[in-house]
């Protein structure tokens, strides 16, 4: 019997026992959504009763022309209008962490952070909106671009004053700068061929003058009366038309920071690979194309000939100036380009 229900067991087909895997219950976020949608609603209701009551002018029209153009070169840059409005809204609500006292705040005022919070919130805006489309916010530089930048950046400390400085500091910076400035120009005019290092350092250069046109900008624009103080409407026209160009600009300009910034040892991450990724992506974003010495010719001769003459008349503001060659000169060489192109297939 023994041997018989021994051999009826072992004919029985073997029952594979599945291996049934504990699901590990993740964290439901939506309690703490939830929470933090109806802080940040009631908290904005406080904020707007409390900066209608208050005799201080918390809010400002300007602001408003700012974030409209960062709002419009954000979708135009990302093409995806729900991204923007995600950003949007984690921006919101991670900006009212301003609202809590600071570590050296001893009298709280409600409504001075009031005051600082739209500029908190548009800082953040700009972060997080860089950082996801970074690759779509990255332009694209080449030897015309930089040689542009380095023209403007000889006119621009000219006509500043500050080659009459006497500091060590700034004959150190200004020789820096007109260093790099001679070498964007002896690369857009010769053949040299354009390495990764010089593909680098021409990278850098670019950012350090676009961002001091940034400062430049920025300063200026807020040293302008707003909008709502402006005594005649095309005075507030025109004051809304720089703070919506400057929004425009915040991405560009966050971009250039944070590529100038990888550059900074940082304490909680490894300096060595943030360093190498940052000095790939310099040399990943200029081209290696070389611009045709007659183009980069030109571009010395107009854009020398103009800055030196608003140098000697003061036409127009020098950071209007600026902006005017960067606007017109790209047209120009498109409308060359376009005429040349046309001469060439046209028929015999």
């Amino acid at each position: 019997m023994r041997n018989e229900h021994f051999k009826m067991k072992k004919s029985m087909p073997k029952t594979t026992k599945r291996k049934t895997k504990k699901k590990i219950a993740g964290i439901n976020l939506s309690p703490f959504i939830i929470v933090a949608f109806v802080i940040g609603f009631v908290l904005t209701c406080f904020i707007v009763y409390r900066a209608s009551i208050s005799d201080r002018k918390l809010f400002s029209i300007s602001l408003i022309a700012l974030f409209g153009g960062l709002l419009f070169e954000s979708i135009r840059v990302s093409g995806n209008w729900k991204i923007v409005a995600t950003i949007f809204i984690g921006s919101y609500l991670f900006s009212l962490l301003s609202f809590f006292p600071g570590r050296r705040e001893h009298a709280y005022n409600f409504d001075n952070h009031i005051a600082g919070w739209p500029y908190v919130f548009i800082i953040i805006f700009t972060i997080f909106f860089v950082v996801i489309n970074k690759n779509k916010v990255t332009v694209r530089l080449t030897e015309g671009i930089t040689l542009l930048l380095s023209i403007a950046m000889v006119y621009w400390v000219l006509d500043y004053g500050f080659i009459n400085f006497n500091s060590k500091i700034s004959v150190i910076l200004i020789t820096i700068g007109f260093l790099l400035s001679v070498f964007s120009i002896i690369n857009s005019l010769t053949n040299i061929r354009l390495s990764k290092t010089i593909r680098l350092i021409l990278s850098i250069w670019s950012s350090i003058v676009m961002f001091a046109f940034a400062i430049d900008n920025i300063y200026r624009v807020f040293n302008n009366p707003d909008i709502e103080s402006s005594k005649y409407l095309s005075d507030g026209l025109f004051a809304g038309i720089q703070y919506f160009l400057l929004g425009v600009s915040a991405v560009y300009i966050m971009n250039n920071y944070l590529l100038l910034a990888g550059f900074l040892p940082n304490k909680n991450s490894n300096y060595k690979k943030d360093l190498k990724e940052n000095i790939k992506e310099h040399i990943e974003r200029y081209s290696d194309e070389q611009v045709s010495n007659k183009y980069s010719l030109f571009c010395i001769v107009y854009c020398g000939a103009i800055f030196l003459l608003n140098y000697k008349y003061q036409i127009l503001p020098r950071h209007t100036m600026i902006w005017l060659v960067f606007l017109t000169f790209p047209m120009i060489i498109k409308v060359i380009s376009f005429y040349n192109s046309h001469i060439n297939h046209k028929p015999s």
